[in-house]
């Protein structure tokens, strides 16, 4: 049991995804016991037991499910007796009731180390982020300005983002400290694994970037997943103010409020210069 909970924590200290399943009830000759347990990890493969075959496939099945939505769900079986345990031929019977519940560290990736991704972190890291920042500059990539953050990646883009861990919990948000630089980051990470990917911007700045990279041959339905201009229409007009916005908007994806790559609900914001 001990190198269980140790795995759940490295799952969420390395900001990865998975879901834990536990027997809350049992009636009757169910070959599962109370509190057993069966992590479920995001490749699919398993550690602990609930009891054997009889009904774990199904969990695992759950299992992916809860992942996604980040909802836990309580399962119910009930098992005749012609229900077979394992390979050992056990007949299962009676009653179970088990318990899924969610094992993700949603983590922020944030692209720019200027004073909006700085309010950026802030907020985010208060709503449960783990926190990773780029740039391609180290005097903005460091512990100094971003002490919140799990990891610092200081360095050319190009040499940078082929060493993340990107997964289905990953939010992105491109905000570098120009237009070029927010261009390149977005063609790096088109096609990558992740819930969210958000540029801030001009709508005039994201139409002459979504056109430079349909030119290039990237794919309007690939840019579709893409929030930009970033943020929820909140009337936003500082660094906090914008931090919140965007914030807003991940958690909005995170819950299942909004689905990826509605623009109709992003909106341009005044954007102080950047740094």
């Amino acid at each position: 049991m001990l190198e269980l909970y140790r795995e759940i924590a490295r799952i969420l200290e390395t900001g990865g995804r998975a879901a834990l399943a536990t027997v809350v009830k049992v009636v009757g000759p169910t070959p599962g016991r109370e509190c057993m347990k069966l992590l479920v990890r995001d490749d699919g493969t398993t550690r602990g037991s609930i009891g054997g075959g009889c009904v774990e496939a199904d969990v695992v099945a759950v299992a992916r499910e809860v992942m996604d939505t980040e909802r836990p769900r309580v399962l119910r079986f009930e098992l005749r007796e012609d229900h077979v345990a394992d390979d050992s031929g056990l007949i299962c019977g009676g009653n179970l009731e088990i318990f899924v519940e969610p094992i993700v560290a949603p983590t922020l990736y944030l692209f720019g180390g200027g004073h909006i991704s700085g309010a950026i972190a802030r907020v985010a890291n208060g709503a449960g982020f783990r926190v990773v920042v780029a740039d391609d500059r180290e005097t903005f990539a460091n512990s100094k300005r971003f002490p919140m953050a799990e990891e610092l990646h200081a360095g050319e883009y190009r040499e940078t983002i082929p060493k993340m861990r990107f997964s289905k919990a990953a939010y992105i948000v491109v905000v570098t400290r120009g237009h070029a630089h927010d261009e390149e980051v977005l063609e790096r990470l088109i096609g990558v694994e992740a819930r969210y990917i958000g540029m801030i911007g001009s709508q005039r700045k994201v139409r002459k970037v979504f056109e430079h990279l349909k030119a290039k041959g990237v794919s309007a339905e690939a840019l579709a997943v893409v929030h930009a201009p970033v943020g929820l229409e909140i009337g936003a007009e500082t660094h906090e103010e914008i931090a919140i916005s965007i914030v807003a908007e991940m958690i909005q994806v995170r819950r299942g409020l909004a689905r990826l790559g509605v623009q109709a609900m992003s909106v341009a914001v005044r954007i102080p210069r950047r740094v």
